[in-house]
């Protein structure tokens, strides 16, 4: 009688274990740097004054909010301490591996602000917070047009460095439209046409003859920058009255919700182009990520071969979405004339287009966090504006530098790990 052997069965081969992602101390050393150095600067060391005064209400508004009064020095203090402990608190999510959301870096952000605030208003008048919030939106309108022209040339795998010089062709033909029509909207009309003949010029040079595009930007930048400064010279300047006078476009107040306290003016007693700009952020941000179109336009910008291969036109695609990227910088260029109520000026736009390009990285090629990074650049420029008029201790020449400043650190040390379209800046070829 022969027994039965039964073998038994081989042990399944262990999976292996997903490898763990690699731990990034960046961002925690980064806190923990900036909460020191306020509570060196802002807290330890003496104010010119005991007190700091926060002004809320505006004249305007349903009802009036009493000012808020704080001790410069404890409230600094009380700040960077919190800094500190939410620093304490990136390193242990790093450590453990895991997300602490974008409440982090705002609420942080927040606190080293007010701290510099209580140390900066140390003794001075009242700072309107109100009024600091609502210029650095107005201020940040032309960083937003022209964050969103990159994401939507980008995106497609065209780099857009000529966003300086769209901007200042906008702001060009929207003050001269508007003067010879003396109306501001009519400006505001011309100025994406401008815009859009820059980028025609892009697409050319990028698409049909495979240029470099980051040359191709730099040129056109100059370019711009030539024949808007010879015509202002020659034409501009000799009759003011008819080809650069000042149309501004007129604020307008939305009926009760502008007189909220502190929202109210700050979202809803702006011009025109504050309320496109809302407009244009949460069309592309719904349009790129929840249609068909901006799925075959993502797609043209990681894997043009693959889009090719299931009927998308790629170079088509880019030419008008570079094209439409440069309507909506040209646009953004009216806020330098028609929104700021100024005539044009030679390279009024002082740069404001590089830095829209770093709100473009900051944002990670996305509309909202590129709204949310220009409101971070225009917040700063406002800042220095804002506590020259307080009276601050702080030298007006590094007040002038805070945007420039704010960007470098932003795109270096808190953007972290970026990823640019894939087929960003390759030409492609059938």
């Amino acid at each position: 009688m022969t027994t039965a052997t039964t073998t038994a069965p081989a042990a399944a081969p262990e999976r292996a274990a997903k490898p763990l992602p690699p731990i990034s101390w960046r961002g925690p050393i980064a806190y923990t740097v900036i909460a020191l150095l306020s509570l060196v600067f802002f807290a330890l060391l003496p104010a010119s004054g005991h007190r700091t005064t926060f002004r809320l209400s505006t004249a305007n508004d349903f009802f009036q909010i009493e000012p808020i009064t704080v001790s410069s020095t404890g409230g600094a203090l009380f700040l960077s301490i919190l800094g500190l402990l939410l620093a304490g608190l990136a390193f242990w999510a790093a450590a453990e591996r895991r997300k602490t959301g974008v409440w982090l870096p705002i609420v942080f952000g927040v606190a080293i602000v007010f701290a510099f605030l209580c140390w900066a208003g140390a003794g001075k008048s009242a700072i309107p917070l109100t009024g600091l919030l609502q210029g650095s939106l107005f201020l940040a309108v032309p960083l937003v047009f022209g964050a969103l022209s990159g994401v939507l040339c980008e995106r497609v795998g065209i780099i857009n460095i000529a966003i300086e010089g769209q901007l200042l062709a906008g702001a060009f033909l929207a003050a001269v439209v508007a003067s010879l029509t003396s109306s501001a909207y009519a400006g505001l009309i011309a100025a994406p046409i401008a815009g859009a003949l820059v980028g025609v010029l892009l697409v050319i040079f990028s698409v049909k003859y495979w240029v470099n595009q980051i040359i191709v930007g730099v040129v056109l930048n100059v370019l711009v920058v030539g024949v808007t400064s010879y015509l202002y010279s020659t034409i501009l300047t000799e009759d003011a009255a008819t080809w650069n006078s000042r149309h501004p476009l007129p604020v307008i107040e939305i009926p009760v919700l502008s007189q909220i306290p502190v929202v109210g003016p700050v979202l809803f007693r702006q011009t025109l182009l504050v309320y496109i700009m809302y407009v244009v952020v949460i069309l592309l941000q719904v349009f790129l990520f929840r249609s068909r179109w901006g799925l075959r336009l993502r797609a043209v910008g990681e894997h043009p071969k693959a889009a090719d291969t299931v009927g998308i036109k790629v170079n088509a695609t880019r030419v008008r979405n570079t094209i439409l990227g440069g309507a909506v910088a040209g646009l953004g260029g009216a806020f330098f004339t028609v929104a700021a109520g100024l005539a044009f000026g030679k390279e009024m736009t002082g740069g404001k287009g590089f830095i829209a390009l770093a709100a473009m990285i900051l944002g990670r090629w996305n509309p909202v966090g590129a709204l949310v990074a220009a409101l971070l650049f225009g917040f700063s420029d406002n800042l220095q504006t804002v506590l020259g008029i307080v009276g601050t201790p702080i030298p007006s020449q590094i007040m002038l530098m805070t945007p420039y400043v704010v960007t470098i650190f932003a795109v270096a040390g808190l953007v972290g790990r970026v990823r640019a379209p894939a087929a960003e800046g390759i030409p492609y070829v059938k």
